[in-house]
């Protein structure tokens, strides 16, 4: 787990989901709103043996569902960047949301390589107000990402435990505003789908400008969720195995 000692707040934040020999990376992969720890399960084959991959579980879901939401980007930046230590080289990968929480993160503790996923750079601001829709709004946004399964909306129990969970989040990463600041050192990667609504080409591009290090722009097929079909081909180019991808 990242920290050398295992303790209680990083057995609740981290889940480790595949191992790799002492000298390979730690992949710490952060989740995009109203997702959980879990969504990075199927990832685990393919970076068995090559990093730990480690995902992050944000409060109010799953097996943190009694504990109180926080729905700030920067809160929970700090509560997990304290939780870090170097005793692996430390990747950070972040989709969506998570993104900008691994940024956040990074500008706390800068990793040995950044990670961004599916989000617009974060000094470019939409007036996106998703937060403040009601249910049904907020549900017709998920769906049309595609990003949860659909028939999770299906059981209304269901719906009534995971929808505070995506509202608040969504909250954290609309209020989110980026303050100007020393750039990244680390060399930086971002990824996105071309096709993603919610993130063009070019503004992912635009992370070049957070980082004097290495700057690498990947783009594959798909939309929002592009990740989930293409699972091995960024897992080589989180690996360093596909440079051409």
């Amino acid at each position: 787990m990242p920290g050398v000692a295992s303790t209680l707040d990083t057995d609740l934040w981290f889940r480790r989901l595949s191992e790799a020999p002492a000298g390979a990376p730690r992949l710490v992969c952060f989740p995009h709103a109203g997702g959980a720890a879990s969504w990075y399960q199927p990832f685990a084959r393919h970076f068995e043996g090559r990093a730990e991959l480690v995902a992050v579980q944000y409060p109010g879901r799953q097996d943190r569902r009694s504990e109180p939401l926080i729905d700030d980007i920067r809160a929970l930046a700090d509560q997990i960047a304290d939780l870090l230590t170097p005793d692996r080289p430390l990747h950070l990968f972040g989709h969506s949301m998570g993104a900008m929480i691994a940024f956040e993160v990074a500008l706390r503790h800068e990793p040995d390589h950044l990670f961004v996923s599916g989000r617009r750079a974060p000094q470019l601001v939409r007036d996106d107000r998703v937060h403040q829709r009601d249910d049904a709004g907020l549900i017709a946004e998920v769906r049309r990402l595609a990003g949860t399964n659909a028939r999770v909306f299906d059981d209304e129990e269901l719906v009534r435990m995971v929808l505070p969970a995506i509202r608040a989040d969504y909250r954290a990463a609309e209020t989110y505003r980026y303050r100007p600041g020393p750039a990244l050192r680390c060399p930086l990667t971002a990824l996105t789908g071309d096709a993603d609504p919610k993130a063009s080409v070019d503004e992912v591009g635009q992370w070049r400008e957070r980082t004097t290090g290495d700057f690498t722009l990947r783009v594959f097929s798909g939309g929002h969720f592009f990740l989930s079909d293409n699972r091995s081909a960024v897992a080589d180019v989180v690996s360093g195995e596909s440079p051409s991808a």
